[in-house]
């Protein structure tokens, strides 16, 4: 992994605060800001918990709705990481709704070719779609595909 690209926010102690985010992302951190706004637009709520297999902090994008008999839900639409300049989005897509994903109205011929060339995660189910965003560039196309995931 080079370096400019390593991963951050791996003390345990240090909690992962707006000033934290901010000193480890420089100039991204506008744009994180604004995705995190734009969450909560969309009714997820961004939960940091600190992860010991991988050492570090890790956001999770969780979609929570009451459902018809009064039962609470919760959905993972996304992890996040913080990395020196740069903040990742995973999208883990299940294999039986590629087509449908792939299907999106989504205009940014990046973010299509993210979903198009995801290759499966071994014998999981899954493929992994990861975002790098260091602007908003792709934040309309990113947040057609969060909203799609909310109801997997």
């Amino acid at each position: 992994m080079k370096k400019d690209k390593e991963q951050l926010l791996r003390d345990p102690e240090i909690q992962p605060t707006a000033d934290v985010i901010a000193k480890a992302l420089g100039d991204a951190n506008n744009a994180f800001i604004e995705f995190t706004d734009e969450l909560k637009k969309h009714d997820i709520q961004l939960a940091w918990r600190y992860y010991t297999d991988g050492k570090s902090w890790l956001g999770k994008g969780l979609y929570k709705w009451t459902g018809k008999r009064g039962g609470k839900n919760e959905n993972t639409v996304f992890w996040l990481s913080i990395r020196r300049g740069l903040f990742i989005i995973n999208v883990y897509v299940p294999a039986k709704m590629r087509d449908d994903v792939f299907n999106l109205p989504i205009e940014d011929g990046e973010v299509k070719n993210i979903i198009e060339y995801s290759k499966q995660m071994g014998k999981l189910k899954f493929f992994p779609l990861t975002f790098e965003l260091q602007t908003n560039k792709a934040f309309k196309s990113l947040f057609k595909l969060i909203s799609f995931m909310k109801f997997k």
